[in-house]
């Protein structure tokens, strides 16, 4: 372990200094004025999808890197048993909010249910996770009472601490033995009719071996229920995060993902935002989703109507300060003493500045504020009655409105569709549009004539992206030498592409996204409305570098729980890659880690390790105790060669 540290803590300095003097990837110091066909096709593997995988880069050439493209952008709804298999499981993507809230309970309505203000379900199940949320509700109230009576708490008293600890060890043993002993399809309905500490014992102290032979027995409806006891919300969140995961790593269609992607990112909304855990789900799989590669008008009025968007900045509580529902009187001037307070900013402010125009897209302020007026009364229906968009008349501002110097008429909802017509069309939303597309698939600093380009096509064919994005892929820019393997990847990128690479099976997606949690990118969970940034210089620094190799690590030597990771068949893919080579280089496996490296270079980074990064890694596992394990146990050996190359500033760069 202490010769594993050392190799990683010379190797993170030696990669810190290859970004930092910019040698990174430069292992010919003249590029060739084209790339290769086979550069092509990786260049349209790392930038197209999550990373290559396996035998992609030959699938690619076979077919045409231009033709590969062309499916890439008109996606055929093919089957992938795979992938469906693995959905399958988390059974909140098919539901609708309303649904998810009661079969997940908000805190609020555990609250009017505790104050019988609202009826528990009848389903036995059901009803056995709601009495127990309620139980906790009223502890919870119950604590914050005493906290608000007693200055100083009491001492815990230790021993009493271990010996309850144990009786709860020991009542979960009963339990679940009690449980085992039953049909499987009777164990939930029992568990659920079980006393509240009974359960709770269950939950904090179970005996893992005997949890985990229940929960292989339970279906997906009866796990969800089992953990919504921890938090009901919680599963909603983790399925979602989980199932991004499955589709970026398992997905064929990987340019509808990396695109559902960006524009999730591009219209981001904070999922612990008020009620915004039950509305991200239908956010991502009806507003994102099927408008990824469509027109941009449908996609940023599906945005608009959106409850995840309208909870996120606030827009479901504006109301104008002449509406019926703001108590205005007409003909009597408002009193000068009194702020309004009801018309709210955050929405008019975020659709100008990042969804359409840009920072730069000569809005002012007075725009901002019309607006808002704009959108005044577009809002979310009651949970009961559905929990989707309604416009309410009584809470829209009358009267016309001038923004941008042209005047929207008194129109109620269509005021709103109105205006965001117009700002789909406005040549400043094309060229902010293009510009963060360019930024994310081309370069940091998009080069201007190809912004002006898509920016163009964005204009003719009334925002059609995947046009747009078909005027990126024809241009000499993308195609440039000069771009290739430059862009820096994000931790999103880096987690996905490392597992795509290695071929690696995903069982359990949630140690992955704890992974992107470490690694500054949590799922769902960027507060501001900007989104995460896809610029190099935010995610590269010497701590991002360290967690990248520990993950690298811990994937390759079986530390990240639910990924199976074989390094072996990494050694075989870089056999397999020499393979279609013209000049082959005959590599013997008898060369120990030296004809390991290079194989695995093979595999991972198609054999382009800067000379300087490759001298390290041979230097780094330059032992002759490990060219003697590659003979006789190959595996350890073979992980950290591969650990190292996943680490490497190659790989960090797409």
């Amino acid at each position: 372990m202490r010769k594993l540290f050392c190799v990683s803590l010379v190797f993170l300095l030696t990669c810190a200094t290859a970004f930092s003097s910019g040698a990174a990837g430069k292992k010919k110091p003249q590029p060739s004025p084209v790339l290769s066909e086979h550069d092509r096709a990786v260049h349209a593997l790392q930038r197209l999808t999550f990373g290559p995988r396996p035998g992609d880069i030959e699938k690619v050439l076979a077919i045409g890197v231009d033709n590969w493209i062309q499916q890439q952008l008109t996606p055929a709804q093919a089957a992938n048993p795979v992938l469906d298999g693995k959905l399958a499981a988390y059974r909140t993507l098919r539901m609708q909010p309303k649904e998810l809230a009661q079969s997940f309970p908000t805190n609020q309505m555990i609250r009017e249910a505790s104050e019988g203000k609202r009826a528990l379900p009848s389903d036995p199940v059901q009803n056995g996770l709601w009495e127990y949320l309620m139980e906790r509700y009223k502890e919870q109230q119950n604590g914050n009472a005493a906290v608000i009576n007693v200055a100083l708490p009491a001492a815990p008293d230790e021993a009493a601490q271990k010996a309850a600890e144990q009786e709860r060890k020991d009542t979960a043993r009963h339990v679940a033995d009690m449980l085992l002993s039953l049909p499987k399809a009777n164990r939930m309905t029992a568990f659920m009719k079980l006393p509240i500490s009974d359960r709770r014992a269950m939950l904090q102290s179970a005996p893992g071996d005997l949890r985990d032979k229940l929960m292989a027995d339970m279906s997906p409806t009866e796990r969800e229920t089992y953990f919504a006891m921890n938090g009901p919300g919680g599963i909603v969140v983790s399925e979602l995060q989980m199932a991004k995961i499955q589709r970026a790593i398992y997905s064929d269609s990987q340019l509808e993902e990396v695109m559902t992607d960006f524009w999730f990112n591009h219209f981001n909304v904070f999922i612990y935002k008020d009620q915004d855990q039950y509305f991200v789900t239908t956010y991502e799989r009806d507003v994102i989703r099927p408008n990824a590669l469509g027109k941009f008008r449908d996609l940023l009025t599906a945005v608009a109507k959106s409850p995840a968007m309208l909870y996120y900045l606030d827009n479901w509580l504006s109301m104008g300060p002449e509406s019926q529902a703001s108590g205005y009187k007409p003909g009597k001037p408002p009193n000068p003493n009194v702020v309004f307070k009801g018309l709210n900013e955050n929405y008019g402010r975020e659709l100008l500045e990042l969804h359409t125009l840009g920072v730069d897209g000569g809005y002012t302020q007075a725009d901002v504020t019309e607006a808002a007026r704009v959108f005044t009364g577009w809002t979310v229906q009651p949970m009961d009655q559905g929990w989707a968009f309604t416009f309410d008349p009584k809470r829209h501002q009358p009267g016309t409105k001038t923004i941008l110097g042209m005047t929207i008429k008194e129109d109620g909802v269509n005021e709103g569709t109105h205006l965001l017509d117009i700002l789909s069309k406005a040549p400043a939303t094309a060229k902010f549009i293009a510009t963060k597309l360019t930024r994310r698939f081309v370069a940091d600093d998009p080069p201007p004539a190809l912004v002006d380009a898509m920016a163009k096509t964005f204009i003719d064919t009334d925002g059609d992206i995947k046009e747009v994005l078909r005027t990126m892929v024809r241009s000499k820019e993308f195609w440039s030498p000069a771009v290739y393997r430059k862009k820096v990847k994000t931790p999103l990128e880096f987690v996905l592409s490392a597992v795509r690479a290695t071929g690696s099976q995903v069982q359990n997606p949630m140690p992955l996204v704890q992974a992107l949690n470490k690694m500054g990118m949590p799922l769902y969970q960027m507060q501001p409305p900007t989104g995460y940034s896809t610029k190099s210089e935010t995610w590269m620094n010497s701590d991002a570098l360290l967690e990248r190799l520990n993950f690298s690590v811990a994937l390759t030597s079986g530390g990240v729980g639910g990924v199976n990771f074989d390094p072996l068949r990494v050694l075989a893919l870089g056999l397999l890659a020499r393979a279609p080579k013209e000049a082959i280089v005959p590599v013997s496996t008898s060369g120990g880690t030296d004809a390991a490296i290079t194989l695995v270079e093979d595999a991972l980074i198609a054999g382009e390790l800067s000379k300087n990064t490759d001298k390290t890694i041979r230097k780094a596992l330059d032992d002759p105790q490990l060219a003697n394990q590659l003979l006789d146990n190959p595996s350890k050996p073979l992980a950290t060669i591969i650990g190292l190359t996943l680490g490497s500033p190659e790989f960090q760069l797409r």
